[in-house]
């Protein structure tokens, strides 16, 4: 499969002025889009599309390794801390060609000897022995999407597996020697009570995952929930969900170290912590996204061809798109991410990952810090609690 290699026009974003060079790479990450799904739900904005009944794994995992190598120029000699295989549903596929994928990205890029490698799975797609497999081939963390337990919430949400399959899934990913997994589950359901969302989460500490990823529904467009909107609880429910809950967490030593993600100690997701602390993480797959730093102090982002026939079309680019950040941008990109951290990060790594003074901060910082939004703490850029519920609020200040 030979791809047209010729580089997209980057797209500047005006006059640059002089930023220092990067005295440290940040770590490199790996995020792999597989674009398929059994069925797409309807509260769903991921690029993700029904499958056939016979997928083209093997043209897909050719394209995925010439995609790799188009941006291999950008990464010479620098290691792969992570890696993360995203969706769609990842366990849709094989684990002949998932191996085959990954032997030839570690041909590729050396690997750091505690890489981590996550694979996002669904309860509907569960088999014991392909789990075993992918264990073995050195997938060593499961996220598994399991939304609900109850089976009224999981067919308002057009998901195809039921609560009991959710529940054997964690012992089956437990089982197939996953010591470190994911639970993905969603409140704020159509029609769903305090005690609903409570009994849910209950079940979901009850697997004993490492890591639980807890978010609220939000109606997003393009997708059938933004078109036909379900009744969703009010307000007061919302919060009273999310105060309970927080709190059931905290209970049962899940800290959360994040907007929506809680982890036991020692377990939070690397790869995710990456993209929080602005890390680089090169995109391959259909309509992935990147971000490269250059030792130059540029700082790119890419996207890739989002339909899958057009990312396996060999007349077709790979690259959708490129885009340098500018200086004005780069404070909203980095606190975008960072102030998604409950405990912000060491103001000095805004320096370290941009190239940018600390200064250039200053006035956004100051606005932030007498709204209440961002705690006063020279040494740490980090939201307040309420700046954590505000966030785009506080993101404002920031932006140029």
């Amino acid at each position: 499969m030979t791809h047209h290699t010729q580089a997209l026009p980057l797209i500047h974003g005006g006059a640059q002025t002089p930023r220092s060079a990067l005295p440290v790479l940040p770590p490199l990450a790996l995020y792999i889009h597989i674009p398929w799904c059994v069925r797409k739900c309807p509260y769903c904005d991921f690029n993700s599309h029904t499958a056939s009944t016979v997928l083209p794994e093997e043209a897909y995992v050719d394209a995925l390794l010439a995609d790799l190598d188009q941006d291999l120029h950008a990464v010479h000699g620098r290691e792969l801390s992570s890696i993360f295989f995203g969706g769609g549903t990842p366990s849709l596929f094989s684990a002949a060609a998932l191996g085959r994928l990954l032997e030839g990205v570690q041909a590729r890029i050396a690997f750091t000897d505690d890489i981590e490698i996550t694979l996002e799975a669904n309860p509907g797609t569960f088999e014991q022995e392909k789990f075993v497999a992918y264990r073995k081939l050195g997938i060593n963390r499961l996220s598994i999407g399991i939304q609900s337990f109850q089976q009224a919430k999981l067919e308002a949400l057009g998901r195809i597996h039921n609560g009991d399959e959710a529940i054997r899934a964690a012992g089956m990913a437990r089982q197939a020697g996953f010591d470190n997994f994911n639970l993905d589950l969603m409140h704020g359901l159509p029609d769903q009570s305090l005690d609903d969302a409570l009994a849910d989460l209950r079940q979901a500490i009850a697997l004993k995952p490492t890591h639980l990823s807890w978010y609220q529904l939000t109606l997003e467009p393009n997708t059938v929930f933004w078109n036909q909107p379900p009744a969703l609880p009010e307000d007061d429910t919302l919060w009273d969900i999310q105060e309970a809950g927080q709190a059931l967490l905290a209970e049962h030593g899940y800290t959360q170290y994040e907007v929506s993600a809680y982890a036991q100690p020692g377990r939070p997701a690397r790869h995710n912590l990456n993209y929080w602390s602005f890390g680089d993480f090169i995109g391959i797959g259909a309509g992935a996204h990147g971000k490269l730093s250059h030792p130059d102090g540029r700082i790119v982002r890419t996207w890739k061809t989002r339909a899958p026939k057009d990312y396996l079309n060999p007349a077709k680019s790979f690259q959708a798109g490129a885009k340098e950040l500018t200086n004005e941008e780069l404070p909203f990109e980095f606190l975008m991410n960072a102030l998604r951290l409950t405990e912000g990060v060491d103001a000095r790594l805004y320096t370290e990952r941009t190239g940018l003074d600390l200064a250039s901060l200053a006035e956004g910082r100051r606005e932030a810090e007498q709204s209440g939004l961002m705690q006063v703490e020279p040494s740490r850029l980090a939201a307040t609690d309420r700046g954590q519920l505000f966030l785009n609020d506080l993101l404002q200040t920031f932006l140029s």
